[in-house]
């Protein structure tokens, strides 16, 4: 076990993918040999243990190296639970070092051309043009020391390509993007909705379910592969709901995604019209159907994801500098998981995705209102609920089975001993039980200052979506009766069988 690092060694360092000099050699030798049995060091190259309060973010298993994802708690790691939670420990340890607010700052993914190698080296470099005399004697007065640390390891770890910082970063337009924004900006209370995308080629029932609740929502999510369970990607869903006259909200998972990957993607579908990206981490591996893939796969984090796309849309650049002619339009969102960790916890997390770019949030599944308020007054503190537009996770529990099944497997989500019990008692009911909840749940939600909206995840029960609204008195402004859709013909297809699974982690 490493000696400052609250965990086992996860995995073995990095070696470098190049011929270094022996002098850099050297260096890499002694640095891993001295930060390996003290803070685990994976060699990444682009060394952080100064802004996590010396714990190696790289000891997190999905590699996540600006903050913890949706599945965050303080027990256990879900994806590894014989481990902490790494980012749990840098909150807990930043807080009583009083460097809490350090954490704000977006760091950059890996330059895989200097993983393996050590970072001393670039710090004599900076130390050299800085001056050895200015650093050092800077480091001696209280008035100059933070100054002078900053002149030579901000360069270090905020490579030109990158520019990372902890301030907010407005969009660089005023009229809205897409339909969502336009109605979020006028001030109303919107419902967007989910619909699961199929496992198979056949869109029928996607396009059936898309046409049934598009007249009662602003916008129809499409999951990205929950639960790391191959499903139609968002992209195409996305675009066909386009095809049927709804607007997308088109979900990214950093899992799968490359930082080539998600440039040239997001660039496609908003050439094809889609203009809300909502960036995730994704869930592991680890909640997915076996053979399980490679856990450390993330190239970048939300976080990351999200700095990257608004510097294409605001700045006109790609990752790697280039200019580009006809920048992506598009309006960016995020998850927010109120109940994965502490409030106070999440809440710098949610800080940091509004730095970065996020500009609405929706929210893992909330079953508890009222603990929803220590978790928007932490918000509050931190003067970012009138930066963005903030829309509640909800589902109705179709099922006692479903309800427990949230509660002991979904990372961040609680269903309240009292819910299960209703649901119990319910028996056959459980069913009208689930929507009675839900409905109870959205009265209490409406009254929530900071709340802008609902988010129906019905996972796989599209139909009662429409019930929903209506009966929750959130039927958009201007609402016309649809014609009532036709009966589908009598198949033989043997349906999917559809998880109760939402996307659960940020």
């Amino acid at each position: 076990m490493p000696l400052f690092t609250p965990s086992r060694r996860w995995q073995p360092a990095y070696y470098s993918f190049k011929r270094e000099r022996p002098s850099r050699r050297l260096l890499a030798a002694v640095e891993r040999i001295t930060k390996g049995p003290m803070f685990g060091c994976r060699m990444c190259g682009n060394c952080l243990l100064q802004e996590t309060a010396f714990i190696c973010p790289m000891e997190c298993p999905k590699g996540a190296r600006n903050g913890p994802c949706g599945g965050s708690t303080s027990e256990q790691c879900y994806v590894d639970p014989t481990r902490p939670c790494m980012w749990y420990k840098i909150y807990q340890r930043s807080e009583k070092m009083g460097r809490s607010e350090k954490l704000l700052e977006v760091l950059p993914p890996l330059d895989w051309d200097k993983v393996g190698t050590e970072t001393w080296g670039d710090v004599f470099q900076q130390i050299q043009k800085v001056g050895a005399r200015k650093f050092f004697g800077g480091l001696f007065s209280k008035e100059t020391r933070h100054t002078a640390w900053e002149s030579v390891f901000q360069p270090v770890r905020q490579p030109d390509w990158w520019q990372g910082d902890a301030k907010y970063h407005a969009p660089a337009y005023t009229e809205p993007m897409s339909e969502l924004e336009k109605r979020l900006k006028a001030g109303q209370f919107v419902v967007t909705a989910e619909v699961a995308p199929p496992l198979t080629m056949a869109t029928k029932k996607l396009c059936t379910n898309v046409n049934l609740i598009k007249p009662y929502v602003a916008a129809i999510n499409f999951t990205d592969s929950p639960s790391a369970t191959p499903r139609m990607s968002s992209w195409a869903c996305s675009v066909m709901a386009l095809q049927n006259g709804a607007e997308p909200v088109m979900q990214i998972a950093a899992r799968d995604r490359t930082r080539v990957g998600l440039q040239s993607e997001v660039l496609g579908a908003t050439a094809l019209g889609v203009r809300n990206i909502l960036c995730l981490s994704g869930d592991s591996a680890r909640m997915g159907p076996a053979p399980m893939s490679r856990l450390d796969v993330i190239d970048i984090d939300s976080i990351q994801m999200l700095w990257i796309l608004r510097r294409m849309r605001d700045e006109g650049k790609y990752l790697d500098g280039r200019e580009i002619k006809f920048p992506p339009k598009m309006f960016l969102g995020a998850a927010a998981s109120p109940f994965a960790s502490e409030p106070r916890f999440q809440a710098i997390r949610e800080h940091k995705k509004v730095n970065a770019g996020a500009q609405f949030f929706q929210t893992n599944l909330v079953f508890d209102a009222d603990k929803l308020d220590i978790w928007l007054n932490e918000l509050a503190k931190r003067n970012i609920l009138d930066k963005v537009y903030i829309l509640i996770g909800v589902t109705p529990l179709k099922t006692l089975k479903m309800a427990k099944y949230m509660n002991d497997t979904v990372p961040g989500v609680n269903v309240p001993a009292p819910l299960l019990k209703r649901l119990e008692a319910a028996g056959d009911k459980a069913e009208e039980e689930g929507v009675q909840i839900a409905l109870e749940l959205i009265e209490k939600i409406k009254t929530r200052q900071g709340v802008h909206g609902l988010h129906i995840m019905a996972v796989g029960w599209e139909e009662i979506v429409p019930r929903i609204v209506r009966e929750a008195g959130l039927l958009p402004e201007g609402f016309v009766e649809p014609p009532p859709l036709p009966k589908p013909a009598a198949s033989q297809e043997k349906k999917p069988k559809l998880e109760p699974v939402a996307q659960a982690t940020a």
